[in-house]
């Protein structure tokens, strides 16, 4: 990956990092809940709800959504064109290397 877009999304993630109230604040705002599918002892099945599932998995959609648009964005006006495949394997490979500090955003 180019250095100039990797400082750049490093500088993002840490950006992401000090939006974790306002990310927490359009989630929560959204009011998603998840429903499992649960199997009653009598065959039936019903739906149970589990809030903090769905919402966390919606607050991960949001940061990386951001920091994927930033690398596409950034990949084409530093480089004049579409990342290539091992840009791509690379920009995943940092989203791991920050994997944690990503998790406690919408833990």
């Amino acid at each position: 990956m180019d250095k100039k877009i990797r400082e750049i999304l490093e500088e993002k993630i840490h950006e992401t990092m000090s939006m974790r109230n306002e990310i927490a604040l359009l989630v929560k705002s959204l009011g998603y809940v998840e429903k499992k599918k649960i199997t009653l002892q009598d065959g039936s099945q019903e739906r149970e709800i589990v809030p903090g599932l769905y919402l966390q998995g919606f607050g991960h959609g949001i940061i990386v959504g951001r920091l994927y648009n930033s690398f596409h964005y950034q990949s084409r006006r530093i480089l004049k064109r579409d990342p290539t495949q091992q840009e791509f394997s690379e920009f995943i490979k940092l989203l791991k290397e920050h994997e944690n500090e990503l998790s406690e955003i919408t833990s």
